[in-house]
C-alpha cells in the first residue's frame, strides 16, 4: 500500500471549479472518508488519484513517486464506482477472477480460487459464483463490484458510494466488514459517502470538501468535537448539531452569532424552559423534539423516558460551539 499525496489539485469543466486548491495527504494505511453534499468535489478526487481525470493544475503522487502522465492501469489503483461495472456475459466467480487474471500477475490458479472463495464468503455471495452477472440483484451486483476490487493488492483502493445501494442490515454488515479487511491487510483506502454513519464508524480520517474546497481534514471525533465552521459542523452527527442565535443563552463571547449544539449537549432539569412538541423512541435512545424561544431543537434523553408531547422542561447547553458572522468557530 501507498501515501497518496494532492498537491493544491485544480480542476474545472465547462468554466466551473470543480475542485478549487485541493490539497491532502492520504497516510499509508488510512481509511479517508471524503464528505460534502453533490457537487463538492468528491468524486473528482478520486477520479484525480485514479487517472480518469487530470488536473488542470497541481500534482498527484502515490508512494512518492509523481502520477503526471501515468495512466489507471500504470498507478496500480482499484476503483468501485456507484454504478455497477461487471462483465455481464461472465459468471460471478470470472469476474472476481478477472483481476488476477492480467498476464502480468502471473497469479497460480490455487491463489486466485482461494481469494474468490474468501473474499465470496465475506460478501455473502458465495452461493452465487457460478451465476451470470445478470441473474443478480443490484445489491448483489454491487457486492462482486466491490469484490473485484478486494481480491487485488493495489497501491489504493478507491470507493464511491460503494455501499449506498444496499438495503441496511447488509449495509451495516459490510461496513463492518470493510473495516475488518482495511484493518487487517493495512491497506489504503479514499471512500466517498453521503452516510454520516460510515464516515464516523469507518473512517481513521475525514476530508469535508465544500464547492471544490478542502475546508477540514482531520479524525472524525476531532471533526465532530472541534469543527471549523457551522459547515463542518453540519457534515457530521445524526441528528445533526442544532444552530441558534447565540443571544438565546447567556455567556456568548461578544463576536458570537450563532451556538451550535449537539444534541447530547442539551442538559435536562434546569435553566431555560421549553416545550416538548414530538418524542421519537428509537430503542436504545429517545429524541426529544423541542420549541425554544420560537426555534426548534433536538436533543437526546433516557430510552424509558415518560416525557410526551406538550410537556415543559428546562434546559441549558453544555459544551456549546460559538460562529461568527461567517458561520466559522470561535475558539
Amino acid at each position: 500500500m501507498a501515501e497518496v499525496i494532492l498537491k493544491n489539485i485544480t480542476k474545472s469543466f465547462a468554466g466551473h471549479m470543480a475542485l478549487d486548491g485541493v490539497s491532502m495527504i492520504v497516510p499509508d494505511g488510512a481509511f479517508v472518508v471524503l464528505l460534502g453534499p453533490t457537487g463538492a468535489g468528491k468524486t473528482t478526487t478520486l477520479r484525480m488519484v485514479s487517472g480518469l481525470d487530470h488536473p488542470d493544475a497541481g500534482e498527484v503522487m502515490i508512494g512518492g513517486r509523481s502520477m503526471r502522465g501515468l495512466t489507471p492501469a500504470q498507478r496500480n489503483v482499484a476503483m468501485v464506482f456507484q454504478q455497477y461495472s461487471l462483465y455481464p456475459h461472465l459468471s460471478v466467480r470470472q469476474n472476481l477472477e478477472f483481476p488476477l487474471r492480467s498476464p502480468l500477475l502471473k497469479t497460480p490458479q490455487r491463489m486466485i480460487d482461494e481469494k474468490v472463495n474468501a473474499i465470496a464468503e465475506i460478501l455473502q455471495i458465495s452461493h452465487k459464483l457460478e451465476n451470470k452477472a445478470t441473474a443478480l440483484s443490484g445489491g448483489e451486483m454491487q457486492r462482486v463490484s466491490i469484490g473485484r476490487a478486494l481480491v487485488r493488492n493495489p497501491q489504493i483502493y478507491l470507493m464511491d458510494e460503494p455501499l449506498s445501494s444496499l438495503d441496511a442490515k447488509l449495509r451495516a454488515d459490510l461496513r463492518v466488514e470493510l473495516k475488518s479487511i482495511q484493518t487487517r491487510s493495512g491497506a489504503t483506502l479514499l471512500y466517498v459517502t453521503h452516510d454520516q454513519v460510515e464516515a464516523m464508524t469507518m473512517a481513521t480520517h475525514v476530508g469535508v470538501l465544500h464547492e471544490g474546497k478542502l475546508v477540514q481534514f482531520g479524525p472524525p471525533r476531532e471533526i465532530y468535537e472541534q469543527p471549523v465552521s457551522i459547515y463542518a459542523a453540519t457534515r457530521l452527527g445524526q441528528p445533526r448539531i442544532n444552530v441558534v442565535p447565540a443571544e438565546l443563552f447567556p455567556g456568548a463571547p461578544a463576536k458570537a452569532r450563532s451556538i451550535g449544539l449537539r444534541p447530547e449537549h442539551i442538559d435536562q432539569g434546569d435553566g431555560q424552559e421549553a416545550t416538548v412538541t414530538r418524542v421519537e423512541h428509537l430503542g436504545d435512545q429517545t429524541r426529544l423534539h423541542l420549541s425554544f424561544k420560537e426555534h426548534t431543537l433536538i436533543t437526546v434523553t433516557d430510552a424509558h423516558t415518560g416525557l410526551k408531547g406538550g410537556d415543559a422542561i428546562k434546559i441549558q447547553p453544555n459544551k456549546p460551539l460559538y460562529f461568527d458572522a461567517d458561520g466559522m468557530r470561535l475558539v
